[in-house]
């Protein structure tokens, strides 16, 4: 596989301001599973371990040239970043209904659909004009078409915003202690930061456009940074009972 060299910019924006992600990311999927391992922990981790893992392969790919590699390792990418919003959802829904109701086998239906509704991105790649363009003529930066864009907010929207939102709301409902109910709202905002930073993310890729690309890493890096923050914050308390 061939490299090479990294522009400034993209050293910044992958190295430096992902890297900077992925390691508060994982510090604290760290924290979390020190608490407890027990499934709600797990479950709950795994929405910080997923992207992390798919910034590190992001990482891997950044320098390299070899196309099909490429898109490959950006797909390998895409998917686990956007599916850690499936564990935020079905986190939720043990809050709310309890595991016995929530079992393994309806946890297993959920990430199943979702991983299938994620994996129809495949299709997009290997269509021309219709999915991500990776090449040296966009000096590798990916570049989504309007049917992949398209399709990814869709699936986006079904499994993960919507719903996510719905029965967040549902549980701050349900609090009747006023400080709980504070913290669960961080829970909330840091959701909403997240998604505004992902839709951010979509928009930029298919815009194309360097200035909104830079405006995008830089808010899209604290939004990040907050939203998981909020994220944490607002479930602490329930993690420990």
């Amino acid at each position: 596989m061939v490299l090479f060299e990294l522009t400034l910019t993209r050293i910044i924006t992958v190295y430096v301001a992902q890297g900077i992600l992925c390691a508060f990311f994982l510090f604290l999927a760290y924290k979390i599973l020190k608490r407890d391992t027990k499934r709600l922990n797990v479950i709950f981790s795994m929405f910080y371990i997923f992207p992390s893992i798919g910034l590190i392969v992001n990482f891997i790919y950044a320098p390299l040239t070899d196309e099909l590699a490429v898109v490959i390792l950006n797909f390998i990418t895409n998917f686990f970043i956007y599916y850690a919003l499936i564990f935020l959802l079905v986190f939720e829904l043990i809050l709310l209904k309890s595991e016995k109701i929530i079992n393994t086998t309806k946890q297993l239906i959920i990430f199943i659909a979702y991983g299938i509704a994620l994996l129809g991105m495949v299709i997009f790649y290997f269509i021309p004009g219709a999915g991500v363009i990776l090449n040296s003529a966009n000096n590798f930066t990916p570049v989504w078409n309007l049917p992949f864009f398209i399709y990814l907010v869709i699936v986006v929207l079904s499994f993960g915003t919507i719903p996510t939102l719905f029965y967040a709301i549902k549980i701050s409902k349900k609090f009747e202690d006023e400080t709980l109910k504070k913290k669960w709202n961080y829970f909330i905002v840091g959701v909403c930061a997240l998604y505004i930073f992902m839709y951010g993310i979509y928009v930029s890729n298919y815009l194309n456009n360097d200035t909104f690309r830079l405006i995008m890493g830089v808010l899209g890096l604290i939004l990040a940074i907050i939203g998981g923050a909020l994220i944490y914050i607002g479930v602490g308390r329930q993690l420990e009972r």
